[in-house]
């Protein structure tokens, strides 16, 4: 187990990156296996970005997906959903739509962030060439492959409060066998970091009692973000992104279900969330290669609760894994968590 979504059999995470010397975005995929994955969205921001939800809804027809694209860019960005479209036509991967192998219209459900003018320019955004890039980046991986974490892909750009934010996964392999992970890009509006005392909301409730910052580390990192706040105006235009994986063989119902408890994986790490400067988005790929204990009604609850619970995770994984970044329009820059509270130490 690698403590990563890539640990659900079949699921494949690629990231790839704006260039540019003024770019500061990029897009993740997450690739399902051939045959695609039962699929389904909740979205509870206030100001989402999404290309192809409604198909996820289980009232609707398509029944399986072959991808989902996380992206920067805000709205422009998700035109990196049809770069992701055109390679999986090109495999005949998608929706059979007429009697030739090759007719088939490939469903890529899509949700942006806003990172739009991070690192300078404002053009500077995911388009097509870059969502086949990340495409290509996963299918190239082999399976259960590490995932890049921190400042990759769609996290490239991603702010969390006055942090940097990025890219972190996380994954845990119930007792019944089945393999719930995690796949998050978190930018933010609310904080991710308790003011008291400077440990990150997630760590609280972990196994291990969080090790809490020295009072004067946490008085400077106090001052330094202060001094973000006042160099930054940029409006707080956010949303963190996310997709919940499992092996298991789940009706759409129950993968909508998942991905609405999932959320409040969310709440526990940042707060406050889901404000109307979000775009909150989780999606949920079941694979199916395990079915639920069908002498028991509620096996879906251990599902729930893990993904919940590895979203928090991700989330701390994501803000510990960022680096801080520097750029025209971001005043003194984002410092990331790491920059003004070190490394993680042991609990006293």
């Amino acid at each position: 187990m690698l403590d990563a979504l890539t640990d659900v059999a079949g699921l494949r995470v690629g990231h790839a990156r704006v260039a540019g010397a003024g770019a500061l975005s990029g897009t993740t995929v997450v690739l399902a296996p051939e045959g695609g994955a039962t699929a389904a969205v909740d979205v509870r921001g206030g100001g989402p970005g999404t290309r192809e939800t409604d198909a996820l809804d289980p009232r609707n027809l398509v029944q399986r997906v072959d991808a989902i694209v996380l992206t920067g860019g805000s709205a422009y960005g998700l035109d990196a959903a049809s770069g992701v479209m055109a390679w999986l036509e090109e495999r005949g991967r998608g929706v059979r739509v007429g009697p030739d192998p090759a007719q088939v219209v490939p469903v890529v459900p899509a949700a942006c962030l806003f990172d739009l003018g991070r690192g300078g320019d404002w053009r500077a955004r995911p388009d097509a060439s870059t969502g086949r890039a990340a495409v290509e980046d996963a299918a190239g991986t082999k399976p259960g492959a590490p995932v890049p974490e921190g400042c990759v892909g769609a996290g490239t750009g991603a702010v969390a409060g006055q942090f940097k934010g990025g890219v972190g996964t996380a994954s845990v392999r119930l007792a019944s066998g089945i393999t719930v992970g995690a796949l998050v890009v978190v930018n933010a509006a609310g904080s991710v970091v308790d003011p008291r005392t400077g440990v990150l909301y997630g760590e609280y409730g972990a196994a291990e009692p969080p090790a809490v910052p020295a009072p004067e580390v946490h008085r400077a990192a106090l001052r330094r973000l202060a001094e973000v706040r006042e160099a930054d105006a940029a409006p707080p235009l956010n949303t963190t992104l996310a997709v919940v994986g499992t092996d298991a063989d789940l009706t759409r119902a129950q993968a909508q279900k998942l991905a609405g408890t999932a959320h409040d994986g969310l709440a526990r790490a940042i707060r406050p969330v889901h404000l109307l400067t979000d775009g909150d988005t989780v999606f949920t790929l079941a694979t199916g290669a395990r079915p639920l204990d069908p002498r028991n009604p509620v096996a879906l609850n251990e599902l729930l609760a893990a993904g919940a619970d590895c979203l928090t995770r991700a989330v701390v994984k994501a803000v510990r894994a960022a680096r801080g970044t520097m750029g025209r329009h971001l005043g003194t820059g984002h410092p990331s968590y790491s920059d003004l509270y070190g490394e993680p130490r042991p609990p006293v």
